[in-house]
C-alpha cells in the first residue's frame, strides 16, 4: 500500500507536515513499516480540498485532526 501526502504550499498551510508526522507515527506504532509506503508529492490540483492524500489510487481530504480516523478507515481496514 502506498500513501502519498501533498506537501505543496496550499496543503502545507493546511497542516500537511502534521499529517505526515502523525502518519509516520501510526505506521510505526502499528508495525506496518513493511506493508505501507509513505511518500510526499507536490500539488495534486485539488487545493481547495487539502490536505490531499491518496491511498494507492483513492483520494482523501485529511486534516491534522482527522488523521486517526482516516488511518483506521483507509489504512488499517485495508492492510488487515
Amino acid at each position: 500500500m502506498k500513501i502519498t501526502v501533498c506537501i505543496g504550499s496550499s496543503c502545507h498551510i493546511k497542516g500537511s507536515r502534521q499529517v505526515v508526522e502523525q502518519l509516520q507515527y501510526l505506521i510505526r506504532e502499528n508495525g506496518l513499516g513493511d506493508k505501507v509506503e509513505l511518500a510526499g508529492t507536490f500539488c495534486m490540483n485539488k487545493c481547495q480540498q487539502g490536505v490531499c492524500v491518496t491511498v494507492d489510487d483513492a483520494f482523501y481530504s485529511v486534516t491534522p485532526e482527522s488523521v486517526g480516523e482516516f488511518f483506521k478507515d483507509a489504512v488499517l481496514a485495508k492492510v488487515g
